[in-house]
């Protein structure tokens, strides 16, 4: 292996590439943007396919072809552009471009199936070298010319960014000259007879639709993802991503829409439509020169693509989104990802034998065209979304109209729907699955993103129409819980149960009191953390104050007027807790609108198995109605439902009555109330006709009694019960916004 690595090394050196002594070398904006993109766009596509596109769809077609896939690259090109002069574009270039905006998740969503479009993309290219040798030696086997070609291709590659790009100002110089020899044979000289036929404005299509026409020419303008997925290797990405992506989309344009006019002018769309048409090399006044142009571009096109998605690959496994991700994301000491190149050779090399076996260049043009489009389609929303939040931080100094990232972000899925409706739905769906994935994973991002803006922001939407609307707690309640405590252990004494409580879908906030200057709340943020591990959204104030219960009433007073604002106060009742002081938090809270919920767990059995419950119900009116305002058990019933659900257990509805009349009233009560509650099934109900503390004493033995706490409590009867019930319970008062029945 030392071996191996010497002879890379003496290797590089004899290439012109960098030493390892010299450090990671960072390209500028022609050598590190401009040349690999502006060499992808002018590339197999425009050699090998270009011409069959104009003889299929006619010169009208073909220029409204390349007018339509332009839109969608200039537009995107100007977004990543905007996007590039706002922030630091990290390594991975779309990829990052999306994470540092949408969060790792999306960006990992969007960046494997481009990182896997690009690894495939090497095929294509390869492939299409392979159709230009095959012009010139057509007896020649296409599958040994290709694989021959991508074994080059992957040494270089392999060898040295640098050298790879050292050869590409050589293509780009030899592109330049087959394109200048293409022009020159616009004019009747040195036997060639210039541009004689009248172009056919609209095509017959003999060979492919419109929408497949497009679909094979697409991948020439997915070119500029190649200098852009170069990003980490850039000096100054600000400047190069925009100055080079927008030049070569802008020097790609002008070259398609001529060549495009020079193809019609030049031979009838019969011949431009055969397969095998060779109208470059024989209109051109040197035919070898566009031979070599050929040759050259294509071979540079799987090469820069071949540098550039290992790039991506490595990004991607920085944020261990990839399996194995150590190993990916390690580079040498020039900064060349080798193990993230080899698992890109691999990829494209499956790529390419399914492209031979299947047909050639045809076969998985498609494939790169709905991926491609997917991360353009990401590219623009994250600008949209940047400027609809409308945040201090968006400021780029290339600012740009929203209309911009909106037509991008419409083209893309338009285009993907004509293109292939199935195809799409698959993409998208793909992308979600890895969406979702990728979110059950908690990634540690890097750097932060707009994700909590965006939230804000359609909070506050939400905030300011809330008003205007009626309102229906009832409908809308969920357990919003207020937990005022002096010492961490409380909040973890009381985590099962709170947890209980609220899951799914409730919150919690733990409000740590400072009283009398001590401070006992050592790690109470972790504590509260764990709430939301837990998948219960949680909150943590800490409050100074001059005792408990002043804390608890300011605090109180403030989250009233919040968006989400606590509507169950949480209290304990110990054995010594200060009756007076609790007294005096259950009568404030009557005047803020909120429910209470007094716990008093048993100090031996706690809450048992956390399985059945007893809910005691009070004696209704003399009608009976079917409503628990009256008798304050609205929430005790929503909560018995909720700890029931989270438990796996069972509700027992129990109540006491004085003779045997009110006995029936209060079991058809029960068996009604079970209903309109819509109780679980196994619900049973309970009614003795003796005294409350004998009834107490009759009832099953359960894990948690829940009662009703009355306007006026008697908290010293509350610890009476409990001694009673010989277990733990729960005190439980309305707010008034609740309905068991709703």
């Amino acid at each position: 292996m030392a071996s191996l690595q010497e002879g890379l090394a003496w290797l590089q050196t004899r290439l012109g590439a960098s030493s390892p002594n010299q450090g990671v070398q960072k390209f500028g904006t022609f050598a590190g943007v401009y040349i690999p993109t502006i060499l992808t766009i002018l590339g197999v596509i425009m050699y090998l396919r270009h011409g069959q596109v104009v003889g299929n769809a006619g010169l009208g077609g073909a220029i409204l072809i390349v007018l339509l896939a332009h839109i969608i690259t200039i537009t995107t090109g100007l977004s990543v552009s905007s996007i590039a002069t706002n922030t630091r574009v990290g390594a991975g270039g779309a990829f990052a471009i999306i994470s540092q905006s949408l969060g790792v998740e999306v960006g990992g969503s969007v960046g494997v199936p481009l990182f896997v479009a690009q690894a495939v993309s090497v095929a294509l290219y390869v492939i299409g070298f392979s159709e230009a040798w095959l012009i010139i030696f057509p007896t020649h086997s296409l599958a040994l010319v290709a694989f021959i070609t991508f074994a080059l291709v992957g040494f270089i590659a392999f060898i040295s960014t640098q050298f790879a790009a050292r050869i590409q100002f050589l293509i780009l110089a030899i592109v330049i000259f087959s394109l200048i020899s293409i022009l020159l044979g616009s004019f009747p000289i040195a036997a060639h007879t210039g541009l004689t036929e009248t172009p056919q404005l609209w095509g017959t299509f003999p060979r492919w639709g419109f929408w497949q026409a497009f679909t094979i020419f697409f991948p020439a303008v997915t070119g500029i993802m190649t200098g852009i997925s170069l990003s980490g290797t850039l000096r100054d990405p600000r400047t190069s991503i925009p100055s080079g992506t927008l030049g070569a989309i802008a020097t790609g344009l002008v070259v398609y829409l001529v060549l495009a006019y020079w193809l019609a002018r030049a031979a009838a769309p019969a011949d431009l439509a055969d397969p095998g048409n060779r109208v470059l090399v024989d209109k051109a006044l040197f035919g070898w020169a566009v031979m070599a142009g050929m040759l050259a571009a294509t071979f540079s096109s799987a090469l820069g693509t071949l540098v550039a998605a290992p790039r991506v690959m490595q990004a991607l496994a920085q944020h261990h989104i990839l399996p194995y991700a150590r190993t990916f994301m390690k580079e040498t000491s020039t900064g060349e990802p080798r193990q993230a190149m080899l698992a890109t050779l691999v990829i494209a090399f499956f790529a390419l034998l399914f492209a031979v076996l299947a047909g050639g260049l045809d076969a998985i043009a498609p494939v790169i065209t709905m991926f491609f489009l997917l991360t353009y389609t990401m590219l623009n929303v994250v600008v949209l979304v940047e400027q609809t939040l409308g945040m201090v931080s968006f400021r780029p100094t290339l600012a740009i109209p929203r209309i911009v990232p909106f037509v991008g972000m419409t083209f893309c899925v338009f285009v993907m729907f004509l293109v292939s409706p199935t195809f799409s739905l698959v993409s998208i769906s793909l992308m979600i699955i890895l969406y979702g994935y990728l979110a059950r994973r908690s990634l540690v991002a890097t750097h932060s993103d707009v994700r909590s803006g965006l939230f804000m922001a359609v909070a506050e939407w939400a905030a300011t129409r809330l008003d205007r609307v009626p309102k229906a707690p009832e409908r809308t309640w969920k357990p919003s819980v207020l937990v005022p405590l002096k010492t961490t252990s409380a909040l973890v004494g009381s985590y099962r149960f709170l947890h209980a409580m609220t899951a799914p879908q409730g919150r919690v906030h733990v409000l740590g009191l400072v009283t009398n200057g001590t401070e006992r709340l050592k790690d109470l943020d972790l504590v509260t953390h764990s709430f939301g591990d837990d998948g219960i959204d949680a909150r943590l104030t800490i409050l100074h104050a001059e005792d408990y219960a002043e804390g608890v009433r300011a605090a109180t007073q403030v989250l009233r007027s919040t968006f989400f604002r606590p509507n169950i106060l949480f209290l304990r009742l110990y054995p010594e807790s200060d009756l007076g002081e609790l007294q005096t938090l259950v009568d404030r809270t009557a005047a803020y609108h909120m429910g209470i919920v007094l716990l008093a767990r048993h100090p031996v059995i706690e809450l048992g198995r956390e399985r059945l419950l007893n809910v005691w119900v009070s004696p209704q009116g003399p009608d009976w109605k079917p409503d628990l305002r009256l008798s304050n058990m609205d929430l005790a019933v929503l909560l018995a439902y909720k700890l029931q659900r989270n438990w796996r257990g069972k509700i027992n509805l129990c109540m006491a009555v004085p003779d045997a009349e009110t006995e029936q009233k209060a079991s058809r009560f029960l068996t009604d109330l079970v209903t309109l509650a819509r109780l679980p099934e196994n619900t049973e109900v309970f009614v003795w006709q003796m005294p409350f503390e004998e009834a107490l004493r009759q009832a099953p033995r359960a894990d948690l009694s829940s009662f009703g706490l009355p306007r006026e409590p008697d908290l010293a009867f509350s610890q009476r019960i409990v001694e009673v019930v010989d277990g733990s319970c729960i005190f439980v008062r309305d707010s008034g916004d609740e309905s068991a029945l709703a």
